[in-house]
């Protein structure tokens, strides 16, 4: 399989800024912007959603990055570093390229917002619509049935 953004020179900083552009350029406001070792998110307001993405890191420490994939030898200190940044360049051009169609999408006519975003719309309680559901899907279909409409 292809991996979009394979060996991208972009830096993390530039996709930042350039999610930033194209969510102002199609009307949210309100960025936050956070990371942790293991994850990023991204959130912003527009059309009067609250959207979060959580985006998944690699692990600095994963052995894709700390040895050579050919004969499994121990990568120097720089040589992880520039691996794993590597792997986070294609991770936020990723991001950058899916809130980017997924806004033409809605632009487009193709879809509307909030079937577009479901997933990533924030409830009032918090979580998003996907973290939500997922569990209740999983459910539905180990048990065959309908969950309920609404959690109470």
């Amino acid at each position: 399989m292809t991996i979009y953004a394979k060996g991208t020179s972009v830096s993390v900083e530039k996709s930042k800024a350039e999610i930033e552009r194209t969510l102002q350029r199609y009307g949210a406001t309100e960025f936050v912007y956070g990371t942790t070792p293991d994850r990023a998110l991204v959130a912003f307001n527009i059309a009067d959603r609250r959207v979060k993405f959580i985006l998944p890191l690699p692990r600095r420490d994963s052995r894709e990055f700390t040895h050579t994939p050919d004969r499994g030898l121990e990568r120097p200190p720089a040589g992880v570093l520039k691996e794993w940044e590597q792997a986070c360049r294609e991770k936020w051009r990723s991001l950058a390229l899916l809130i980017k169609a997924k806004l033409e999408a809605v632009e487009s006519g193709i879809t509307v917002f909030d079937e577009e975003f479901m997933a990533q719309i924030v409830l009032p309680n918090g979580k998003t619509v996907g973290e939500f559901m997922v569990p209740q899907i999983t459910e539905s279909y180990n048990s065959g049935s309908m969950p309920p409409l609404l959690e109470m």
